[in-house]
């Protein structure tokens, strides 16, 4: 009898998955599934030889979305369908959820078409604390910075980057930096086909002004975290949320997702990211490499 094959689609900076990931085809095998890396966008890769395709470390797809969105289509047995990819990987879903009544950490959003002046950008701009200019294509922190609205050159660096990024063709998203990320982080809650699995804590990873770095995304720092009541309280409503608000996700179970929040000023926890493409799941970290390999097994009949 054959084995199920699943394949793990990966990009080409890290053709044998990263190292979160490469937990994971050992821990199939022990339960009779074939996993392979595959990069999504390598022409000699057969994906209808496959019984089930994981998106994983497909991480250089922000500047290349419609082709990353039209392969997506074009996959037989995605994990995570096509449609709630095309629907997660632009960030302006977070307004969805906004009007769906959930917390959302308050967003201003410029559009590249209105061909926006530098006093109209900065009118955009808080007037007063820290804020977050990045563009709504993005992962891994990639073209994004945190300026002080009350410090002029800090106003006119962030004034240049959006306008960088609008005449670039691309959405811009302006937020408040809400600064107890410096002290109690970030909370990073796992789902595995639904069920919550395991919660870490990601350390803050903007220091300033948008100046580039090498690789795909910003290193980041983390521990293991249990969520509060507060945390899985919200995170579970937004799971509760998704098959009314996102295309493609009703009537499909998601194999996975992460859900990001942030304190506001008073601890209560608000939405910075709703990851179900491609997220980093730190199965090491939460020790749940063997649920996910459980979920994926179960998927493909083994």
């Amino acid at each position: 009898m054959t084995s199920p094959r699943v394949a793990l689609a990966t990009c080409a900076l890290f053709p044998q998955l990263e190292t979160d990931d490469a937990l994971l085809p050992p821990a199939l095998a022990d339960r009779g599934v074939e996993a392979v890396p595959a990069v999504w966008d390598d022409a000699e890769v057969d994906w209808d030889a496959f019984d089930l395709v994981v998106v994983r470390s497909t991480w250089d797809y922000a500047l290349r979305l419609g082709e990353f969105l039209a392969w997506a289509e074009r996959v037989p047995r995605l994990a995570n369908p096509a449609e709630v990819l095309a629907w997660n990987t632009d960030k302006f879903y977070l307004r969805n959820l906004e009007q769906a009544g959930l917390p959302v950490v308050p967003t201003i959003w410029l559009d590249p078409a209105r061909n926006l002046t530098s006093r109209a950008v900065h009118t955009r701009f808080p007037a007063s604390g820290e804020f977050v200019v990045k563009p709504t294509v993005s992962v891994g922190a990639k073209d994004t910075g945190r300026y002080q609205a009350h410090e002029a050159d800090q106003r006119g660096l962030a004034i240049v980057h959006a306008r960088d990024l609008l005449r670039a063709g691309r959405h811009v998203m302006v937020q408040p930096y809400l600064s107890q990320v410096d002290t109690v982080g970030e909370t990073s809650l796992v789902y595995i086909e639904g069920v919550f699995s395991h919660s870490v804590r990601k350390g803050p990873l903007l220091e300033g002004p948008d100046r580039g770095f090498e690789g795909l995304y910003k290193p980041e720092e983390m521990s293991v975290r249990v969520a509060t009541e507060a945390e899985r309280a919200v995170a579970d409503r937004i799971v509760a949320a998704l098959p009314a608000v996102a295309p493609g996700a009703a009537g499909a179970q998601l194999l996975y997702l992460r859900v990001d929040l942030l304190p506001d000023a008073d601890g209560a926890p608000m939405l910075l990211e709703l990851e179900l493409t491609e997220p980093s799941l730190f199965l090491a970290l939460g020790g749940a490499v063997d649920r996910f390999a459980d979920a994926i097994a179960a998927r493909v009949g083994a």
